[in-house]
């Protein structure tokens, strides 16, 4: 409840201030953050997620929001920044409290995280960004977009090391509703460990997933909705680690399907390819150039789709802020079909998209560009008026229509040597030509980069890779904090807020200057 009497009992008396005037420093950025950025519009959107009537008197969330950024600014853990605000007078001045004010235990920031969700903080730090265009430091020329790995704060189990601590959990909530069944279920897990001491590991793998599915046909029999409402939290439980479970399972009985889940203590966390395998996130940052402030962030699975994500980071933006992007500059993960027709499509969103082009392989003999589809696209003609047979797929291409002619054909034609030069009479097939969905937009890209614009933009782009370097190392963001994607996402959003702080005191204090280039 926010109650207005708290915010009185955290008024500086007179005294307090006059110790403050003695002992502050005269620079600091605290100093320079309370003083220009503007808290007010901030602590409004941090207050639409309390009750104003009902509860116990909440203490001021804009203290609680200050304690957040000062963890992430000096990279402190919960309990370290309560310790340090209890002895720290430019703390305790930069969260606006008496110097003998009671600050909260270390566990309600966990709560105020738990209260604002990765929602909440989004919105504070769409405000700021609001801010920012208000005193007219952000333009909408070019967006610089990156993305790097985040590895989560877990250690990965093997399969049968994930099934044991998968069974304790659901033995957990069992134990909770039926102790009887507990112990049923337990003395079978101590027998199925005793016969498979000696076995084989696919033979421990399997007595032990049995195992899991007995438990886990045994939650699913229990009824959907709690018997009463005090259990509520533990029918919640009962859902998620169902849910979980049912994952786990199909995971194991079908291993070739991809998207496994690595860990019960963090089931979100995912294995991605950067560079190298890795386990965890991704953290997806678009960057105005001009002002160099991170415009939106955004954290994906290891094994997202880091191009769909770009439009989500596009679109949220736009919609947030009411602006329209120019141009955006991304790496080569930005020469995707499917986004480049979604941003360049001038009745949607209408961004001009650079991005390198992958290498393209040289065709021996006539280009795919030279075959002509019929108009129900399920055949090719030739240069030389030959007809294909129908289209085919391939399921790790769906976007790719192929098409073949037949041998016969094929060598009987004058313009083989131009067409297939490399075709042998022990050939199964003639000429094979591959159709994408997104030729165009490819080709419009591979055109755009030997332009000067690009040259230019691409000259742009290295800052957004020194931007990361500053989330990920800097500030601790190459490694998770907390488990689960909304948590990280917290992580993540709070470390984009910090450095946008520290750019936009340098810019209002004319330390930096807004670069604003002319677009050709």
């Amino acid at each position: 409840m926010l109650a207005p009497w708290t915010d009185k009992f955290f008024k500086i008396p007179d005294s307090d201030l006059a110790i403050y005037k003695r002992v502050l420093p005269a620079e600091s950025p605290l100093l320079d953050a309370l003083e220009l950025i503007n808290w007010t519009a901030l602590d409004a959107q941090v207050r639409s997620f309390y009750c104003e009537k009902y509860g116990q008197p909440a203490i001021p969330p804009l203290i609680m929001l200050k304690l957040e950024f000062l963890s992430f600014f000096y990279r402190l853990s919960d309990a370290k920044v309560i310790q340090r605000c209890q002895t720290d007078l430019l703390f305790r001045w930069f969260l606006q409290v008496p110097i003998c004010a009671p600050l909260p235990n270390s566990s309600s920031l966990t709560r105020f995280r738990g209260r604002l969700g990765a929602e909440g903080f989004k919105k504070v730090f769409d405000q700021l960004i609001s801010s920012a265009r208000e005193q007219d430091l952000l333009k909408d020329r070019l967006r610089l977009k990156d993305a790097s790995h985040v590895l989560a704060n877990v250690a990965i189990p093997t399969t049968l090391s994930l099934l044991a601590q998968l069974r304790n959990r659901m033995l957990d909530i069992v134990r909770q509703l039926d102790q009887q069944s507990a112990i049923g279920f337990e003395i079978k897990a101590e027998q199925v460990r005793l016969e498979t001491a000696q076995a084989e590991v696919e033979v421990k793998l399997q007595s032990r997933l049995e195992l899991v599915i007995d438990i886990l046909k045994w939650l699913q029999d229990q009824p959907p909705e709690p018997p009463s409402p005090t259990r509520d939290s533990l029918w919640k439980k009962l859902a998620a680690i169902r849910q979980l479970a049912e994952k786990i399972v199909r995971d194991c009985q079908q291993p070739g399907q991809g998207n496994r889940t690595l860990s019960v203590v963090d089931p979100d966390a995912r294995r991605g390819m950067h560079g190298s395998f890795y386990e965890g996130y991704m953290v997806d940052v678009m960057m105005d150039a001009d002002s160099q402030l991170i415009t939106e962030v955004e954290v994906i699975p290891a094994n997202g789709a880091e191009a769909n994500d770009t439009i989500h980071l596009v679109e949220m933006e736009q919609q947030t802020h009411g602006n329209q992007i120019a141009q955006i500059s991304l790496d080569g993960a930005g020469f995707n079909g499917p986004m480049l027709r979604t941003l360049e499509d001038p009745a949607g969103l209408a961004v001009d998209v650079i991005s390198p082009p992958t290498t393209r392989e040289e065709t021996a003999g006539f280009a795919a560009s030279k075959f002509q589809l019929n108009e129900d696209k399920t055949r090719v003609t030739c240069p030389g008026g030959q007809v294909s047979g129908k289209a085919w797929f391939k399921k790790e291409k769906p976007h790719s229509r192929f098409f073949n002619f037949g041998k016969t054909r094929c060598l009987a034609c004058p313009l083989l040597s131009q067409c297939h030069p490399r075709m042998k009479e022990t050939s199964r097939w003639g000429r094979q030509v591959n159709k994408n969905e997104f030729e165009h937009e490819y080709e419009r890209a591979r055109q755009k980069s030997t332009t000067a614009e690009y040259e230019r933009v691409r000259r742009e782009h290295p800052a957004i890779e020194r931007k990361i370097n500053e989330i990920v190392r800097h500030h601790g963001g190459r490694r998770a904090r907390y488990w689960g994607l909304s948590k990280v996402r917290i992580q993540q959003i709070m470390t984009c807020f910090v450095i946008n702080v520290k750019r936009i005191l340098k810019l209002l204090k004319g330390e930096v200057e807004v670069c604003v280039l002319t677009m050709q």
